[in-house]
């Protein structure tokens, strides 16, 4: 399995890139797991509805710039549909069986996706209604994608 994590910004915390990376490290025994990161709009608080539209199209003209074809796309949003761990495992496993193998998680930057990723998504995931911070949910998606392969290969992990 290929699994591709795209992401608005690079990550500051040091507390955060030592986590993904332990489960970057753990991921390795289990598919082929690669970060894109691509440029973060920069904006001025507060912003009109027009601003807002603005940099978060932006940031989707980048981000649709690196999907890879024939990925099965995955994008975070709080309106999203929530899945529990097992859930999330069944629709990578299906993934893996029945489609290409290949799937590509989208993480917006501060101010969420913009409609075209969302459309383009051929699924929208919410971990939450709660918001998170950008950099926080890509700890959090690399520790359910990990959580969830262990589910798939019957391993202790997930209890």
């Amino acid at each position: 399995m290929n699994i591709c994590i795209i992401c608005a910004g690079k990550l500051k915390e040091k507390y955060l890139s030592q986590g993904i990376h332990e489960y970057l490290k753990r991921l390795q025994a289990y598919a082929k797991v690669e970060i894109k990161e691509v440029k973060e709009e920069p904006f001025n608080e507060p912003l009109s509805e027009k601003g807002l539209a603005v940099v978060v199209d932006k940031e989707a003209q980048r981000i649709l710039a690196v999907i890879p074809d024939r990925y099965y796309v995955i994008a975070l949003d709080r309106q999203g549909k929530q899945l529990s761990s097992p859930q999330l495992a069944a629709l990578l496993e299906e993934q893996c069986v029945y489609g290409q193998g290949n799937v590509a998680f989208i993480i917006g930057g501060p101010l969420g996706l913009a409609e075209s990723i969302i459309g383009k998504a051929d699924y929208v995931l919410s971990f939450s209604k709660f918001t998170f911070p950008h950099q926080l949910m890509r700890l959090i998606l690399v520790e359910q994608i990990y959580r969830a392969l262990t589910i798939i290969n019957n391993e202790r992990y997930h209890k």
